[in-house]
């Protein structure tokens, strides 16, 4: 039975999508023509119209293979030729159409896949651009979230790698990271993408698993790729409004442990909730660096050797061998500089109410950039 114009062939996708190509197969059959330009540009048509109606490439080469088994016996070219090698020429033509046929379907139909990949593409960047900066009605923002596989009604986190080189969108590790991930948690409530040139995780507060090994994966991803240089996470909030205060958290993470000096690779927002609070009032912190450690400029070589003192005593414990060998000095020279630090400031690092103050004062006067930079 002929297939009628407009119903479904045999896979489910419609004859219409044939188009003239019965025509063609006639015409080729007569003449062993090639198909022309105008008849190839068609059929692209026909591919991106057949991907944009959801139909694959398998269903569609299959409705062109049928039609030609279909038609091969009625073809003139066929029908009439009583000599074998003619009718062989005849098939040769008649499969180089459909070679060609085939190509310019595929064309059209990646073309079309190119295109939605990059309008979705686009319009997942801007969502994510949207939810980490608080933009749009979160009504609106929520029922966009579903889409990429997020239920903002739930509670999420957000963790942020930062890596030696930036990364993007075509970064293996960020290929990496999303296989992993699929692999081991198949589809849960978690969004992975770049943002100015760090690799972002969200995940919801249920799934913390995942920013645990997302951490992990980034902290190591193994032989050819390169190892995240810090990777914060933040807590835990609700909403739309949450992911934004937990991206925030982590972004804060990432600029204090730079600004402090951190070894740590893994930090978590919880645990440096003390310096937004210390930070809190900058004019107070101003004041109290000022008061007590501006008279350690009067040192012979300035402020700095002796803050770094203080910050590797702290980091030690005020076990002074351990201190003394990560200040890269003797014992003796670290004794000398705790006491010149007590007789500049007039307060003893081994009296613990001083050391408290001088620790708080030198942590203030590195988040303030001090002495590099006036308060």
């Amino acid at each position: 039975m002929t297939a009628r114009a407009g119903t479904a062939g045999q896979g489910g996708i419609p004859s219409d999508f044939l188009g003239d190509y019965a025509r063609l197969l006639t015409e080729v059959s007569e003449t062993g023509r090639l198909p022309r330009r105008d008849e190839l540009d068609a059929l692209r048509a026909l591919g991106e119209r057949s991907a944009a109606s959801g139909h694959g490439l398998r269903e569609l080469f299959g409705l062109y293979v049928r039609e030609t088994r279909r038609l091969w016996g009625t073809l003139p070219g066929i029908a009439r030729t009583a000599d074998a090698g003619e009718r062989a020429r005849t098939g040769d033509a008649l499969l180089a159409a459909l070679d060609a046929a085939v190509s310019a379907l595929g064309d059209g139909h990646e073309r079309a896949q190119r295109v939605a990949m990059r309008q979705e593409e686009g319009e997942r960047r801007e969502f994510i651009d949207d939810l980490l900066y608080g933009r749009s009605d979160l009504g609106r923002l929520a029922e966009r979230a579903q889409r990429f596989g997020l239920q903002l009604a739930d509670a999420h986190a957000v963790a942020v790698a930062a890596g030696p080189e930036k990364y993007d969108d075509v970064h293996p590790v960020v290929g990496l990271v999303q296989r992993e991930l699929l692999g081991r948690f198949g589809e849960v409530d978690v969004l992975i993408s770049t943002k100015e040139g760090r690799l972002v995780c969200i995940a919801a507060s249920s799934e913390s698993r995942v920013l645990e090994v997302f951490a992990s994966l980034v902290e190591r991803p193994g032989p050819g790729y390169p190892d995240a240089e810090r990777v914060a996470v933040g807590r835990a909030h609700s909403g739309a409004g949450g992911v934004v205060r937990s991206y925030d958290e982590a972004l804060g993470a990432l600029d204090l442990a730079d600004r402090l000096g951190l070894e740590a690779t893994r930090l978590y927002a919880a645990e440096l909730l003390v310096f937004p609070v210390l930070m809190r009032d900058r004019a107070a912190m101003a004041d109290l660096v000022r008061t007590v450690l501006e008279p350690l400029t009067a040192a012979r070589g300035g402020a700095a050797p002796l803050l770094d003192t203080l910050s590797e005593c702290a980091a030690a414990g005020y076990v002074n061998a351990e201190a003394a060998r990560r200040l890269g000095v003797s014992v003796r020279t670290l004794s000398y500089r705790l006491e010149r630090i007590r007789l500049l400031t007039g307060y003893d690092p081994g009296d613990a109410l001083h050391r408290y103050t001088l620790e708080t004062a030198a942590m203030g006067a590195r988040l303030l950039g001090w002495p590099a930079s006036a308060l």
